[in-house]
């Protein structure tokens, strides 16, 4: 049985519509709104600019729930307007000062407030804290998510297949981190190592948001965690001379626009989740490591990109928990609380549960 059905999902963009597309498959009542008109699709869609606080309030009078797929400086406005009419909420955003806002307004809530529901944060908090329940002391972690294409071009070996201002808002500023069992800063794009993926050579560095509230979480409880984004060997370098050397750094809406322009998106992409955690277990100091690669899929008639598809099915997966009874119906929700066997039992779970898992960790 449900605790809720009613749905409305802000935003029909790349996975904004999937993610509707997805509930509404599993029978929930979904209206879609987005600023620009939409047609074709198997659920009604209204028009709505969330810049309009009283259309947004009435949007949200007729559902129980709400997932906004909008850019991050639009989502806190959903967050807001979700917490004051007591709908459930959740949002697909990595933005940390959105999730401190989310944190606030759970205070005395009357509803479920899930941000960071997507790939990083989300599934990989979830998988690292599932790792980790697995020890008995605990030493350090690591978090690294890709969304790279399948076969590159030119030097930076990108593909804008995500929103250009949240991959900007992830590459300049700081990150936190566990060092010393102690949360701190630290810059993004720094700390680059080398990684090996079936056999594919990429780089992984430091960028802002992956963590969530995974360090408030850990902190104390292990030396080392941080989060870095996977990508081609090379790109770091090429984005620091990008940002730094040719001063974009101060231009984050130019330098959106140049990078979506150089490198716009593709369609044969492959996303990337690594997770290992090591500490200590039945005496022994041991590394367990979670792997897993995504590509495209075809669902509901249409061929859907990797990092859209996984987004889509990771935000819908918490919903059915919160839905179903698998999650407090109230208050704020932490990625890495979510039970990772519960998660995968649902129906998108069990789409991102066929990526490739060790043997050990199955």
């Amino acid at each position: 049985m449900r605790l809720f059905s009613s749905v409305l999902v802000v935003g029909l963009g790349k996975v904004g519509e999937l993610v509707a597309r997805m509930l509404h498959g599993a029978g929930y009542s979904v209206v879609g709104a987005d600023v620009s008109a939409r047609a074709g699709l198997p659920f009604p869609v209204r028009p709505l600019d969330v810049g309009e606080g009283g259309a947004l309030r009435s949007a949200l009078l007729d559902v129980e729930a709400v997932v906004s797929c909008l850019p991050h400086q639009l989502t806190g406005r959903v967050a807001a307007a979700g917490a004051a009419a007591g709908v459930h909420y959740f949002d697909l955003s990595e933005d940390v000062g959105v999730t401190e806002q989310a944190k606030a307004l759970a205070a005395g809530a009357k509803a479920v407030l899930a941000p960071n529901c997507g790939l990083a944060p989300g599934l990989i908090c979830m998988t690292g804290a599932w790792l980790a329940r697995r020890f008995d002391h605990l030493s350090s972690m690591e978090l690294k998510v890709g969304a790279l294409p399948r076969n590159p071009s030119g030097l930076l070996g990108y593909a804008f297949n995500w929103s250009p201002e949240g991959v900007v808002n992830e590459y300049l500023n700081d990150c936190e981190v566990i060092r010393d069992g102690r949360r701190r800063m630290v810059p993004s794009m720094s700390e680059i190592e080398l990684v090996w993926i079936a056999g594919v050579q990429l780089e992984a560095f430091t960028t802002s948001g992956g963590l969530g509230t995974m360090c408030a979480s850990y902190e104390g409880r292990l030396e080392r965690l941080d989060y870095k984004t996977l990508r081609y060997p090379g790109h770091c370098q090429l984005m620091r001379l990008f940002f730094d050397e040719l001063h974009m750094r101060q231009e984050r809406a130019l330098a959106g626009r140049i990078l979506v322009q150089a490198k716009p998106p593709v369609d044969d992409d492959v996303v990337y989740l690594y997770a290992a955690v090591e500490g200590e277990r039945d005496g022994a100091f041991v590394r367990d490591q979670a792997v897993r690669s995504y590509e495209p899929l075809w669902l509901d008639g249409q061929r859907w990109r990797a990092i859209s598809w996984t987004t889509a099915a990771s935000a819908c997966a918490v919903v059915e928990l919160v839905a179903t009874g698998g999650l407090p119906d109230r208050g704020f929700v932490r990625q890495e609380d979510v039970d990772h066997a519960a998660f995968q039992a649902t129906p998108t779970g069990r789409l991102l549960g066929a990526g490739s898992v060790p043997a050990a960790a199955a």
